[in-house]
């Protein structure tokens, strides 16, 4: 989750809220106003009460995602973001820990920042406090001490799925299965809550257990969420460069003319991509664009070798790259395109942004068409809401 309004920063990390945390800032605060008026502070000092505990417990779950972040920044790992929403908080952390033991260490930070906190509010209700602030420090105490074990739940997205997936991917050796596994684990408890909390909302008519199913729901969707992106990542780390490459180009003859070229392909083609070649071999890409640089009067004259750029120069990949790397070297360079070589060094094809789409809709197998894919192509960006550079970044190598 990325999106919010971005209200600062905290050690360096840009803060988020979501629309939905003004809703919920204002349940938690009438629910726990509502319930004090019965104390004998009055109705104002209740309201303070019930607004000072919303502001805390998200300042908890701040505290929380800080926990996860920061030790993800001590491993060298970027965390674009902090967001606190509906369900409490979320870090967008740029990608995976390298070992499952460095996993292991950013999951449980979170639940023991929240441990820590319930173990001094505890201590906190020793000092000389009035009655309002009391009741804000036992429950949050209570809420800090709940949150630490909810989050240890063994099911993905919850902390104590983070831990399973990296228990088992300690003792299986693959950071796959321990997602896959953690992911199932998150699905069948979400529909458990989903299942117990209607049928005793039922049978009881409370509103807190639609909000279990609720929590359920969410639990389901962000499971299902981490289970599709792992298919994706498997894919990337098994479909290479040869199998997505296109031959979308064409190879000339590196002492032909500027004149020639432009007249004889300029003007009457649209390929995408030239390469120049001479005596059997390639000497490189043909940069287009520089024909502008050189004057017209020198076309007869010079040949396209004044407008090549050797291929031991241009960015390029080997056949036999995952298409994770190509992504990565796409995105890194900002590239349109890259040129794929032959263990000889020949240029065998040219991938583009819409050259992968395709070649993941055909190994996941799902439809994508011509039109969508040209699209693609021409515009050199990916379809909106599919982050496969984000997603490429944080699969682990």
């Amino acid at each position: 989750m990325g999106s919010g309004w971005r209200i600062g920063k905290v050690f360096g990390i840009p803060l988020l809220v979501d629309r939905s945390w003004f809703f919920i800032l204002a349940l938690i605060t009438y629910s726990y106003a509502l319930d004090w008026q019965q104390e004998p502070w009055g109705t104002n000092w209740a309201w303070v009460a019930g607004f000072a505990m919303a502001m805390l417990l998200f300042g908890s779950v701040l505290l929380h995602e800080l926990g996860h972040s920061l030790v993800a920044r001590s491993q060298g790992i970027t965390v674009n973001s902090i967001t606190l929403f509906l369900f409490g908080g979320i870090a967008a952390i740029d990608q995976e820990s390298k070992t499952p033991g460095q996993a292991f260490q950013v999951a449980i930070a979170g639940p023991a920042v929240s441990f820590c906190l319930f173990v001094g509010l505890s201590l906190m209700r020793w000092l000389p406090l009035p009655a309002p602030a009391i009741a804000v420090v036992d429950n949050l105490a209570l809420t800090n001490f709940v949150l630490a074990l909810f989050n240890m739940i063994p099911g993905l997205p919850l902390d104590g799925g983070q831990v399973l997936k990296a228990t088992i991917w300690k003792a299986t050796g693959s950071r796959l299965k321990g997602i896959r596994w953690a992911a199932r684990a998150g699905q069948t408890l979400g529909w458990a809550a989903v299942i117990f909390g209607f049928a005793a909302y039922i049978r009881f008519f409370q509103f807190s257990f639609l909000w279990i199913a609720l929590l359920g729901w969410f639990g389901i969707r962000n499971a299902t969420s981490y289970l599709r992106i792992t298919d994706l990542q498997q894919a990337l780390m098994q479909i290479t460069a040869a199998m997505a490459m296109t031959r979308e180009f064409r190879v000339i003859d590196a002492d032909m003319s500027l004149r020639q070229f432009a007249d004889d392909f300029l003007l009457s083609e649209a390929q995408p991509v030239y390469y120049a070649a001479s005596d059997g071999r390639y000497r490189g890409l043909v940069q287009v664009e520089d024909l502008r640089e050189v004057e017209r009067s020198l076309w007869e004259t010079q040949t396209l070798s004044a407008i090549t750029q050797p291929l031991t120069e241009i960015p390029s990949v080997a056949e036999a790259t995952p298409l994770k790397t190509v992504i990565d070297r796409l995105e890194e360079g900002n590239l349109r395109r890259i040129t794929v070589l032959s263990p000889a060094g020949a240029v065998t094809g040219v991938i583009d942004r819409g050259d992968i789409v395709r070649a993941l809709a055909e190994n996941m197998k799902f439809l994508i068409s011509d039109e969508v894919i040209q699209r693609i192509k021409a515009e050199g960006v990916y379809p909106p809401g599919l982050q496969l550079a984000a997603i490429a970044k944080a699969a682990a190598e």
